[in-house]
């Protein structure tokens, strides 16, 4: 008998030490690590497979980041098309690990490439809005990997969309500053166009949806033709492209440069947290342009 209690009290430990181990996330964005980590809290163990500054465009799992998907209870993407491996987390998972591909509930925007081909932009984070949604769509995630603990996520995701709201109501209150017929954007590649929706800018991009495209000496000629015709006083660098064009821009142009932004995920210092980024971003744009 003795032997039977000691038994089912070690099986009763067992199913509490299995019941209160975090979550295993895997995050292939540093905007949805912060978020996972955010609303996960106590309760979830957050991996952030893509460093800070690295090119998501470019960025490909190494063995390891494989092996650490296959003891995940769920991986976040960004997806809109960004990730180009996800057969190989599905494969090295073996279909057991739920992924979550974010951007797919949220509303796209399209672009048109020099190749001609319609191109959906994937870099829907730089809308607070589609922030807000993402929240929502991670807490679920969360919710339905561990609904004893229901009311932590949901309790965690409304602190954090609260400060997003602020930073919604920031963000105003700066576009004010910044006259309409000045909100002109030159950018190294084609990635704040959900910005410049929020917030009626017009964009021209050096190159398309990644960095490492090489815009045509016809684009770069003709850009700098919207630029002199525009009057645009400034442009604007990011961290992940190659601003050798930009330098050539603003020596055939008078244009300065306005300085570097993050337009592929979060950055280093001030903008190292999502709301630090945005408020990074759209303050460098602003005070330039201005």
């Amino acid at each position: 008998m003795k032997r039977v209690l000691l038994f089912l009290f070690c099986l009763a430990l067992g199913g509490m030490a299995q019941a209160e181990e975090a979550l295993k996330i895997s995050v292939f964005s540093t905007v949805l690590a912060e978020m996972a980590e955010r609303i996960g809290g106590e309760e979830a163990k957050v991996t952030s497979h893509i460093p800070v500054g690295a090119d998501p465009h470019e960025f490909e799992p190494k063995p390891s980041d494989l092996k650490a998907v296959s003891g995940a209870n769920l991986i976040f993407l960004s997806a809109k098309h960004l990730e180009g491996y996800v057969g190989k987390l599905r494969e090295a998972t073996g279909g057991k690990v739920r992924v979550v591909e974010v951007g797919a509930a949220l509303p796209s925007l399209w672009t048109r490439p020099e190749a001609g081909n319609k191109a959906e932009d994937p870099h829907w984070w730089h809308s607070i809005d589609n922030v807000q949604r993402a929240v929502r769509v991670v807490r679920e995630a969360l919710i339905e990997a561990r609904p004893e603990k229901r009311m932590i996520f949901v309790q965690n995701a409304e602190v954090y969309t609260a400060e997003l709201g602020t930073l919604k109501s920031w963000a105003r209150t700066k576009m004010a500053e910044l006259p309409r017929d000045k909100r002109k954007l030159v950018t190294s590649h084609d990635a704040l166009q959900y910005l410049a929706i929020d917030y009626g800018f017009t964009i021209y991009p050096v190159s398309g949806l990644s960095a490492s495209e090489q815009p045509s000496s016809k684009a770069v000629s003709d850009l700098l033709k919207v630029i002199r015709e525009q009057k645009v006083k400034a442009v604007f660098a990011e961290d992940t492209a190659n601003p050798k064009v930009l330098q050539q821009i603003t020596a055939e142009t008078g244009a300065v440069l306005g300085g570097q932004l993050w337009v592929d995920g979060l950055g280093t210092g001030e903008a190292a947290t999502y709301s630090g980024m945005f408020r990074h971003n759209l303050s460098t744009i602003v005070d330039a342009l201005k």
